[in-house]
Order: C-alpha cells, then structure tokens, then sequence
C-alpha cells in the first residue's frame, strides 16, 4: 500500500495544514474519497488512518486532512498547540479548505494518473465536517456524490438568545475538550461569520438542492449526535440512503489513540456500507 503523509498545503487565511493520501499501488485508476474531521477533531486522531486503510485496500484513493484552523499545527499534529487559530475557525474557512484540496487534487503529482479517477470524487464527512462535505458538494461539479458519518443537520447550534447575549459580551465561549481537558476557545467571530452567510449555509436548503448520490450513516447509541441529525438530513433529502448502525457510538468503536491492527466491528460495517454504495453509485 502507497501512503503518502503531511503534504502541506496552505489553507484559509494562508495558514498552512496537512493531507495524507493512502492507495494500492496496481496501475488502476480508482475513485477519490476525500474525508473531512468534525469539530475538536483532526486527521491523525485515532482509527482514521485505519479506516483510511481499509477503503485503500478496497480500491479507492483516500485522502485526509486537518482543517487549517482546527487547533493542531504542521509541527505538532496531534496536539492542540494553537488554540488562537482553533478560537478564530469558522464554517466558511472550513470550506475553502476543501476547496483548497480539491484544486490540489487535480493540480498535484504525488499520486500518478494512472491510479486516479478524477471524474468519481467522494466527500465523506464525520460529525460536523457532515454540512462541511454537503455544502461543498452542491457546489462544486467535481464532486460526484457524498456520505455523512454521524452528522449534525444544522451548524446554528446555540439557539438561546441569553447565552449569544453573553457570547457577544465576553467575546470567547469555551469549550471543554473532556480527553484534553483544555479550554477551547470559540470566538465570536464564529456566530458572526455563520449570520454573514446564514443562507450560503444552510443545510436544508443545500440538501433541497443536491441531486447527487448520498449516503447517511450514523450510530443508533451516538450520545454526542442523536440519530434525530440523520432523520433530519433524510427528510431534506428523500433519495438519499440512511443505515443506522445498531449499537454504534458517534465514533464507530474508535478511540484515541488506537493501538488495535483490526477495526472495531461497527467501524467495519462502516466502511462496508460505503463501499457498496460507492459502488452502486460510481
């Protein structure tokens, strides 16, 4: 198996992040998945490039990242070492990252024409990267259809209006990071960039609109994400395929770090689903 890990591409606000590229070297051109982490995640967190692994040796291009802003930096990836950059994140920055390595994929030299197939491009993302990988996929004709792992279906999640009162007057909100035990910033800025282009991200809306091929995956026992998100993102896109995946968790049996060669079974139903509807749907 090829693996290719850090190339470095420079992102929103020019601030560079990193991508790895994992494939079976046979000469064969191979559909493109390209996955997006959700929120207080980051490429090389746990199974990933486990999972990474598996949908290699299934005969597609994978491709992860990190989010230019998601806290981790080129130097120290699995760390939040720069939560400054983590506090000033905000959905559009999120966008042109992907942007910025969809361009990448049809300008780089890394991986060889003959083991790529750029007209069957895939975004899969997992939690909030999910409204990351729909609004860029309706946008972009690249892209050739899209799976959500465990995914919100709005990203205004703080509807109450005392706690933007308070937001707005200190400026940062923290969040508790329980495996870091770090406070992570969210600035403003992040309410006031999702009100600047509240249409441009709207999730409903965007699904209305897709008439691509998307698959829904989500756990039955997500406690982070409820199986109400995936319900809701069916809704607003009837044709779309939905799979819970009885007993799952919001991370499909992973764990950071992960020492395990196999992968946990739900995680291994996972990556099966996607695979039979990659295929169905290439």
């Amino acid at each position: 198996m090829k693996k290719i890990n850090n190339v470095i591409l420079n992102g929103a606000a020019n601030r560079p992040f990193a991508l790895d590229v994992f494939f079976t070297e046979n000469a064969t051109q191979k559909p493109v998945i390209i996955f997006a982490h959700g929120f207080k995640g980051f490429k090389d967190w746990g199974h990933w490039g486990r999972i990474g692994e598996a949908f290699a040796e299934a005969g597609f291009v994978f491709i992860k990242f990190n989010f230019s802003h998601n806290g981790v930096t080129t130097d120290q990836p699995l760390d939040f070492a720069d939560l400054e950059a983590f506090g000033q994140n905000n959905y559009m920055k999120e966008i042109v990252d992907l942007g910025v390595v969809m361009d990448w994929l049809f300008e780089q030299k890394d991986i060889p024409e003959t083991e790529i197939d750029l007209t069957k491009i895939t975004t899969i993302g997992h939690s909030r990267g999910g409204p990351i990988a729909i609004l860029k996929a309706l946008r972009d004709a690249r892209i050739t259809s899209v799976i959500t792992w465990a995914s919100v279906h709005q990203l205004d999640y703080w509807h109450n209006d005392q706690l933007i009162e308070q937001w707005r007057k200190d400026g940062v909100w923290n969040i508790l990071n329980g495996r870091t035990k770090q406070q992570m910033p969210l600035y403003f800025q992040l309410y006031e960039n999702f009100t600047e282009n509240k249409d441009w991200l709207d999730v409903q809306a965007a699904l209305n609109q897709l008439d691509k091929p998307m698959l829904i995956l989500h756990g039955s026992d997500d406690p982070a994400v409820p199986v109400f998100a995936a319900e809701q993102l069916h809704s607003w896109k009837k044709d779309a395929e939905i799979h819970i995946i009885e007993g799952a968790n919001h991370v499909f049996g992973g764990s950071h770090p992960f020492t395990p060669q196999n992968l946990p079974e739900h995680s291994q139903i996972l990556v099966e689903k996607c695979v039979h509807f990659l295929s169905e749907n290439g």
